[in-house]
């Protein structure tokens, strides 16, 4: 069930055992807009069964948050305008030449170009995969996009991420709502979950500059400002006490500078600024 964000926003939840992203649709006096295209064939029709039931203007585009695959197996699926920028449309170009059946996926997971949960949900919620091949991007667009859907406009930005380097948001002022994807998160990297810490700030600099209320994280419950300071704040003080390679030195650091003990999610982040330390000195 799509839940109701304002008269013209609306997405559908996170379901994590699934693997599935949320997806957004905003909607103006003319055209609608989707943000991001779900996981697999079934996830994106299941999206536009519920937006069916809906009143709302056609959708005329979506937008592809960043090339992970649980965001995009679904757009053939959609008959709109699909925008991405640049660097996500080259890694989409890739997945243009895959093939889906069990042999070639297999081989994918062997060589590391997919993961076996991927594989697993694109055998479970594809159907005839052997003639599957993912479609082109229609709108390829570098730094940012507005897209003016009839009173509504969204703007439309790729950011610097600590996720992934092609991470695209999008912003509708007059609801101050910002739909954030995944880049607000941290990645994994030879099996070590890390945040790139050269990049926390001025991420956070770039999402900043937007004046938001309501935050939509791709694997979240929906955030207020108030709940994203919280977390802007825990991964700014962890990031100020990594200064090595060692976990123990930068527990002991942010005791000092805080004057206590790091919580559960401090002490997450800690580990995940140390692990891009190691991972910087490989």
């Amino acid at each position: 069930m799509l839940n109701k964000l304002s008269d013209t926003i609306y997405y559908l939840s996170h379901q994590d055992a699934k693997e599935q992203p949320t997806l957004g649709l905003v909607c103006g006096d003319k055209y609608s807009l989707m943000i991001d295209a779900g996981n697999s064939t079934q996830h994106a029709k299941g999206f536009l069964l519920e937006i069916e039931k809906l009143n709302v203007p056609p959708i005329k585009y979506l937008v592809i948050t960043h090339a992970h695959w649980d965001h995009f197996l679904g757009m053939n699926e959609f008959d709109a305008t699909v925008i991405v920028n640049h660097q996500t449309n080259e890694r989409l170009k890739q997945w243009q030449n895959y093939s889906f059946d069990d042999h070639s996926l297999q081989e994918y997971v062997h060589t590391n170009l997919i993961s076996a949960k991927c594989m697993e949900i694109i055998q479970a919620d594809i159907p005839n995969r052997e003639c599957f091949k993912l479609q082109a991007a229609d709108v390829i667009f570098e730094n940012t996009l507005t897209i003016d859907l009839g009173n509504k406009v969204c703007l439309i930005e790729k950011i610097q991420s600590t996720h992934t380097d092609d991470s695209t948001i999008i912003y509708i002022p007059d609801e101050k709502v910002i739909f954030l994807g995944d880049a607000a998160y941290g990645t994994t990297k030879n099996s070590l979950y890390h945040f790139k810490q050269s990049l926390l700030l001025p991420m956070i600099k770039d999402i900043q500059q937007y004046d938001a209320e309501l935050f939509l994280l791709g694997h979240e419950s929906i955030c207020d400002a108030h709940e994203m300071n919280i977390y802007w704040e825990e991964l700014t003080t962890t990031s100020r006490a990594v200064k090595s390679t060692s976990l123990e030195k930068a527990i002991e650091c942010f005791k000092v500078e805080n004057n206590r003990n790091p919580n559960d999610n401090e002490l997450f982040f800690l580990k995940a600024f140390v692990n891009d330390r190691i991972i910087q000195a490989l």
